[in-house]
């Protein structure tokens, strides 16, 4: 089901207040038009047991606008290179472990 921006953050922040980690810093955001790609493959994020939350947005702009929203908090990103395209509805936030990429 596809979310308005202000829906996505407070879904996160309702997952983010259920980690044990309490720094935003902690954490990495992004946004994609494959979620399976970015999320489970280029990130290696673990399907299982690990701590992640995405969702997708109405649109572009909204999706820019969440990811935006955390990274005023300082969670962790991909950069410019990594900022995904206007077809990037899914926004992803995941916990940084020895697991993952970044």
């Amino acid at each position: 089901m596809q979310k308005f921006a202000k829906e996505i953050i407070i879904d996160f922040d309702n997952h983010l207040s259920k980690s044990y980690k309490k720094s935003y810093s902690d954490f990495y955001i992004g946004i994609t038009n494959n979620i399976d790609r970015r999320l489970f493959s280029e990130h290696n994020v673990p399907r299982h047991w690990h701590w992640y939350i995405y969702r997708e947005a109405i649109n572009e702009e909204n999706a820019r606008l969440v990811e935006n929203h955390y990274l005023k908090k300082w969670m962790q990103w991909g950069g410019w290179w990594g900022n995904g395209d206007w077809s990037a509805t899914y926004v992803y936030c995941y916990e940084i472990s020895s697991d993952t990429i970044e």
